[in-house]
């Protein structure tokens, strides 16, 4: 069902007594929430929380407007914490929590979520984490290509409505940088730096292609390594030839037996 509030969209499923999975028996049932990449629909987002759906869980998905992934992100700030809100108001703060998050735009959205957690009237347990097809730093030829994806249009309208945007954006992102170096904004400016040295130490798993042309897999090994070297417990599927966040769509059964083996282990701990 889909419930609106304070112009926060969500969407969450509880499974049927006929799903229950043997491989998650916990005294309360797991909750995945699944933030959607920038400009992604929740059509595609619904193909994943099946899954989990499937296995039994509880699922929250959740996509973001593109304009608050991209040029608001403070935005992003009131939708963690109106997360952490509904998770309490339905009392799940006892529920076991996994987040998957889908290239940058969803790691931006778990950032605020982890901010938000710091300040929730009751503890929430995060008990593992999901990245797909990233995190990675921003650059400009991954942005000018993300933001090519979501106009598409003709060919000429769309290089120039695109190289437009990514140069206006890469200027706002430069002056939130400086802005940074005089005021404390939680990582507002570059998300990525904070998730880089996050306190939770929760098990991480990173699902990524070689063939990635909107952020290098190089770049997400250089996360990996620098979690792993946290002290936190990282775990991988890497993929030769899956384009950016539709590695499940090449990969069905690989995918969703990695995540499956991933959960047991994290929900296990």
């Amino acid at each position: 069902m889909a419930e609106e509030q304070d112009t926060l969209e969500y969407y969450i499923r509880f499974p049927s007594p006929s799903q229950q999975s043997a491989n998650f028996s916990q005294e309360k049932t797991p909750i995945v929430i699944l933030f959607g990449w920038a400009g992604c629909q929740d059509r595609y987002l619904r193909k994943y929380s099946q899954l989990y759906e499937e296995w039994g869980l509880i699922t929250l998905r959740y996509c973001a407007p593109v304009k608050f992934i991209l040029w608001k992100r403070n935005e992003l700030r009131k939708i963690g914490e109106r997360i952490v809100k509904l998770l309490v108001d339905m009392n799940f703060e006892s529920h076991p929590v996994v987040v998957h998050c889908f290239s940058n735009g969803g790691a931006f959205l778990y950032h605020n979520f982890v901010l938000a957690l710091r300040h929730a009237p009751k503890p929430i347990k995060v008990k593992g984490v999901i990245f797909d097809s990233g995190p990675g730093p921003r650059r400009f030829v991954s942005l000018y290509r993300a933001i090519s994806a979501i106009i598409s249009g003709n060919v000429i309208y769309n290089f120039v409505i695109a190289a437009l945007l990514t140069s206006f954006l890469i200027v706002v992102w430069e002056c939130e940088i400086l802005k940074s170096y005089f005021v404390n904004d939680d990582y507002q400016s570059d998300p990525i730096e904070y998730l880089k040295i996050e306190d939770n130490k929760c098990p991480q798993y990173f699902i990524y292609s070689k063939a990635d042309k909107l952020i290098f897999y190089e770049d997400v090994e250089n996360f990996i390594n620098i979690r792993r070297n946290n002290g936190v417990d990282v775990s991988v599927l890497t993929f030769d030839d899956s384009p950016h966040v539709k590695h499940y769509a090449h990969y069905k059964n690989e995918y969703s037996e990695g995540v499956n083996n991933f959960l047991v282990g994290c929900l296990k701990n």
